[in-house]
């Protein structure tokens, strides 16, 4: 399963200032690294970041030497460090900047504090600042990606902003590079514009497909049926209290909620990070009920399901979710129609999978035919679609806040747009298509900032 637990590795750093003692005080250096290291520690650690100092690897926790650059690494490694953020607490050394951080390989944060006016005697202890563009530079020489904070104090909240970003950032590199994506059935005949290429996502981005034959799929579910039947109550009552359910909803009630409890079980025996099933036509033959409401109930219990064997929408989906780390389930809905009176409004739909918690307040919600039917409550949303053509991988993102529209059957968002025109235009000229997956957020800088990191996939904005 996902993991939205990241750790950050504090890496200050200070010049060997022994033929300068003076400009380059390596005591205020490394007295002033502690107490940022100390600092942010204290006011920066979340449920969802820890973070990972130098105590115990080096005497003084400053980074000088590079002949510390194993012994930092390693720690690291055994620490299950994530990410390393380097921290100019003078000018800094590029050289041990530049070893560890390529030896490592995995994302890198770029800041230092901003330094103090000069003495009164006008000399400078620091130059933290004029360091960051030595150690920047190295960087880039050695093509190591980076992610740089502007030169400000620790308590600035350019900084705060800045590090939650990007460890959002640091989450989806996690969990998208070398996630398992679990293959239930084939896509529906008709949609050519599903497509993909299970050998390009593991030579691109480690990404590893596990087919599940359908027929272990029917198999389980009636195991499920016959030796489950408290559960499959339980699960079909709290069905009946969370929607009004039509007739055939009524009577299939059990069997919907059988899919949650199979999905469960798929999840957890191949050990899958999400799923892409097939939904409308070979389940509801094999079983006699459509998954689509189980979609929306699993989606509030973590896990992560496309429909339509759309495997670039479930890609797509765990990028988003883990930008959030893991507190929004991301959506499922496509361009569909035109608002009929606004030109900048589009039907974001699908035929009934949206997460339960989303839906908005005060409106039943209703299961219609085995399909959710409500409309999205009001926010802003992140829009976003991983595809690829000719062995091209990109991503395009956007963002838009919900609108007033006609009701309408399925799960639903009414969507703004600074432009629906340039939307439909990036879409159709491709390599997109209509499947499109939001998050309730604003996540473009954090995609944008994300393909630094994955460069087998390009960030495409829609302007």
């Amino acid at each position: 399963m996902l993991d939205y637990n990241i750790r950050i590795g504090l890496v200050p750093l200070r010049r060997d200032c022994t033929p300068r003692p003076g400009q380059f005080n390596w005591e205020i250096a490394e007295e002033r690294g502690r107490k940022t290291v100390d600092y942010i520690k204290e006011h920066y650690t979340t449920e969802s970041i820890s973070f990972v100092d130098l105590k115990g690897v080096i005497d003084v926790e400053v980074l000088w030497s590079c002949d510390d650059v194993d012994k930092v690494a390693e720690h690291f490694w055994k620490e299950k460090v994530d990410s390393i953020f380097l921290i100019a607490a003078n000018f800094g050394n590029e050289e041990a900047a530049g070893e560890l951080t390529k030896k490592f390989g995995k994302p890198v944060l770029l800041w230092g504090p901003q330094d103090d006016a000069p003495a009164v005697d006008g000399m400078r202890y620091t130059d933290s600042q004029c360091g960051l563009f030595g150690i920047s530079r190295q960087l880039t020489r050695m093509n190591v990606p980076f992610t740089y904070i502007e030169n400000c104090p620790v308590d600035a909240e350019a900084l705060a902003q800045g590090l939650k970003r990007f460890a959002a950032v640091v989450c989806a590199v996690k969990n998208f590079v070398g996630m398992r994506i679990g293959q239930i059935g084939l896509r529906p005949r008709p949609f050519c514009s599903v497509i993909f290429n299970e050998g390009q996502l593991m030579e691109y981005f480690d990404i590893h497909m596990v087919p599940i034959n359908l027929a272990v799929v029917q198999d389980k579910f009636r195991t499920i049926l016959r030796n489950r039947p408290e559960e499959l109550k339980e699960g079909a009552t709290m069905l009946r209290a969370k929607y009004d359910m039509d007739q055939a909803s009524q009577e299939t009630a059990e069997k919907q909620y059988a899919y949650v409890l199979l999905f469960k079980d798929l999840f957890e025996e191949f050990k899958l990070d999400a799923i892409s099933s097939e939904c409308w036509s070979a389940l509801q033959l094999l079983v006699g009920a459509m998954p689509c409401t189980a979609y929306g109930l699993l989606a509030d219990e973590g896990y992560i399901i496309s429909c339509e064997n759309d495997v670039h929408a479930a890609m797509t989906q765990v990028l988003l979710k883990s930008l959030s780390f893991g507190k929004n389930p991301p959506l499922f809905g496509e361009f569909t129609i035109r608002h009929p009176e606004e030109k900048n409004v589009e039907l974001l739909w699908h035929c009934g999978q949206f997460a339960y918690s989303v839906h908005k307040e005060g409106e039943t919600c209703r299961c219609i035919n085995m399909r959710e039917n409500f409309e999205a409550k009001k926010s802003h949303y992140t829009v976003a679609r991983i595809d690829q053509d000719h062995g091209n991988y990109s991503i395009v993102a956007g963002e838009c806040d919900s609108a007033e529209g006609p009701y309408t059957n399925g799960t639903y968002i009414w969507a703004r747009f600074d432009d629906l025109n340039a939307w439909e235009r990036k879409l159709i000229e491709g390599p997109y298509i209509h499947h499109v997956s939001e998050i309730e957020g604003s996540f473009t800088e954090e995609i944008k900032e994300f393909c630094k990191y994955v460069p087998t996939l390009k960030f495409d904005p829609v302007m």
